[in-house]
């Protein structure tokens, strides 16, 4: 066997490790992902080390102006974005102590680490990710 096939060979096994890395982390959606029931929210908090989660209702304009920020965080960083319609899940709003919307939870391995209250710039969001990715 050349040099160039032994190079060639080793290539395509790190390759093939990589790739079967990559599988073993679930990679973040690049949309949000809208809860189905409390077991689905905690399914989400345990597939996800960071998630942000923003707990909405369609009647409330301000959560009208979150939506697309969330969409672009979703899109853009690493963490996971879900969304909880309060009027749907009212039993895991309060679990979450969600007294006015739209509230966002910064959940990090599972547990809160921040709670915030109202729509803030998306720069505001993304640097609380960021602190809590690595």
């Amino acid at each position: 066997m050349s040099e160039a096939d032994e190079l060639e060979e080793i290539k395509q096994q790190k390759m093939q490790e990589l790739q079967s890395d990559d599988s073993a982390g679930a990679e973040t959606p690049d949309e949000p992902i809208h809860v189905e029931s409390s077991d689905h929210y905690q399914e989400i908090l345990g597939d996800y080390d960071v998630v942000l989660v923003d707990f909405y209702a369609d009647w409330c304009g301000p959560c009208q102006m979150l939506e697309p920020i969330t969409e672009d965080i979703a899109e853009e960083t690493d963490a996971a974005v879900a969304k909880v319609d309060v009027d749907a899940h009212q039993q895991l709003a309060a679990q979450y102590g969600v007294r006015g919307v739209p509230t966002v939870v910064l959940a990090v391995d599972g547990e809160t680490a921040e709670q915030m209250v109202g729509v803030r710039d998306k720069s505001h969001y993304v640097s609380q990710i960021e602190q809590h990715l690595n």
